[in-house]
C-alpha cells in the first residue's frame, strides 16, 4: 500500500499470492484476514472491528469515512456490516488482475459450452 496526495493506493499482491500459495492456500489466507478483522463476538466485519484492527493490516493510515466506504462497498445484504463471504467477494473485485482471470475463466466455459 502506497499514499500518494493523500489517496490510498493497494498494490494487487492476490495474483502472486495465489501463484505460490495455490487455490486453497490462498483462500485460506483470505479467510484468516478475515478472522482479523471480525468482531469477535458477532463474527462478521464491522466499522468498528475494521477500525480498531486495520493497523494490523497496515491499513492504520485509513479514516473513518474511508474504512466506512469499504464496508459499503462489500455489503452486499444491507446489514452494514460483512460476513466472510462478502470480504472475500469484495477481496476479488478489488483485484483486476483475479477479476481478470475470473472473466477469462467464464468466457471459455461458456465457449466450451456451445460446441
Amino acid at each position: 500500500m502506497a499514499s500518494r496526495s493523500g489517496l490510498v493506493v493497494f498494490e494487487d499482491s492476490f495474483p502472486t499470492m495465489l501463484e505460490r500459495l495455490g487455490e486453497e492456500g490462498f483462500m485460506r489466507e483470505l479467510c484468516n484476514g478475515f478472522r482479523l478483522l471480525r468482531d469477535e463476538k458477532r463474527e462478521v466485519i464491522t466499522f468498528e472491528s475494521l477500525k480498531k484492527n486495520s493497523a494490523l493490516l497496515g491499513l492504520q493510515g485509513m479514516s473513518d469515512e474511508e474504512l466506512r466506504c469499504m464496508v459499503r462497498e462489500g455489503d452486499l445484504d444491507g446489514d452494514g456490516c460483512l460476513s466472510e463471504m462478502e470480504f472475500c467477494t469484495l477481496m476479488f473485485r478489488l483485484s483486476p488482475a483475479l477479476m481478470q482471470t475470473s472473466k477469462e475463466l467464464l468466457e471459455e466455459a461458456i465457449v466450451s459450452s456451445r460446441c
